[in-house]
């Protein structure tokens, strides 16, 4: 059994890994459908734990509402296609930014769960629309800045002068490509951070795990897998610095360890607290040998959007 736990683990590995790789490096609408399809299952996967406790939030409105949140990531694009078309019928919209467009789909979609529920009637109004209205938050709008870190490598996004000196380089179709692709190796490198962490976390406790982290959420991990686990995310992000993230400093690499070594493992004690109290091992059997994709994307919930405001508001503002 351990055998063929391990054999599965590897397989789900060889064939899941080159094509994230493929899909992050290709960015576009091919990305974008990739992480929509990912939240979809995890915030399906949450709103299956929910159940477990007698909640009964709504699967179907929940869902629907995350993949018009991960849309609002995709934002230029969507913009673009929205207007051309209005333009198109010879109709002039007002088009928010996309701070204003997130907040409209959420507060658009808390009042539909709200009404909905009114009408429902099936156990307790207060927890169902809060655990919908959670799980929509906690998945698909940590999730969603994945997406929107992927498109934050766009010439008029990404503070192009910086890094080219042409005074044309905004409009320049190679200086655009090298910068998407800036985009692509920024998420796998992310990826990467993240599954070293685990990793260094996971075998630096087995060897000399003596201390407890937090034996209530999750008895296995110990104070010397999570310091492990941190010492390696920051060799991991700065190590990504010089193989391929040639537009990021040694101190923003250094942060972006930190994010992952702190705040990764933190999503992953998170998740495993809400296992606990649905009393179940894995979020869902998805992924052999994985869990579910909740257990396998806990910590990107907590590290995706405090990078994505990092490069946005600090790095590139």
């Amino acid at each position: 059994q351990i055998m063929s736990n391990h054999l599965q683990r590897l397989l789900v590995a060889v064939v899941g890994i080159p094509l994230i790789v493929i899909l992050c490096l290709a960015g576009g609408v091919y990305f974008f459908l990739f992480v929509a399809i990912l939240s979809a299952f995890a915030l399906h996967e949450f709103y299956k734990l929910a159940e477990k406790k007698n909640l009964k939030p709504s699967i179907s409105l929940g869902i629907l509402a995350g993949f018009v949140l991960n849309l609002s990531f995709y934002y230029l694009p969507v913009r673009e296609s929205v207007v051309s078309f209005a333009a198109s019928v010879g109709v002039g919209i007002p088009y928010p930014t996309q701070t204003q467009l997130v907040f409209m789909i959420i507060l658009i979609f808390i009042f539909v769960i709200l009404i909905y529920e009114l009408f429902r009637n099936r156990g307790s109004v207060l927890l169902n629309a809060s655990t919908t209205i959670f799980g929509i938050l906690y998945i698909s709008l940590f999730l969603g800045t994945v997406i929107g870190l992927r498109e934050l490598f766009v010439p008029f996004d990404f503070p192009v002068s910086r890094y080219f000196s042409s005074p044309s380089s905004f409009t320049d179709p190679q200086v655009a490509a090298i910068v998407y692709r800036w985009g692509g190796y920024t998420i796998i490198a992310i990826f990467a951070t993240i599954w070293i962490c685990d990793s260094a976390a996971y075998y630096i406790g087995s060897a000399m795990g003596k201390h407890k982290l937090f034996p209530r959420v999750s008895p296995n991990k110990s104070w010397e897998g999570a310091i492990g686990g941190f010492i390696f995310s920051i060799l991991a992000a700065i190590t990504a610095k010089y193989v391929a993230l040639e537009y990021l400093s040694v101190g923003n690499a250094l942060v972006i360890g930190v994010i992952v070594g702190v705040f990764g493992q933190i999503g992953d004690l998170v998740e495993s607290a809400l296992k606990r109290d649905a009393g179940v091992k894995d979020s869902s059997t998805l992924l052999p040998g994985h869990g579910g994709v909740l257990d396998r994307f806990d910590s990107l919930l907590f590290v995706a959007p405090l990078i994505y405001f990092y490069l946005d508001y600090i790095v590139f503002s």
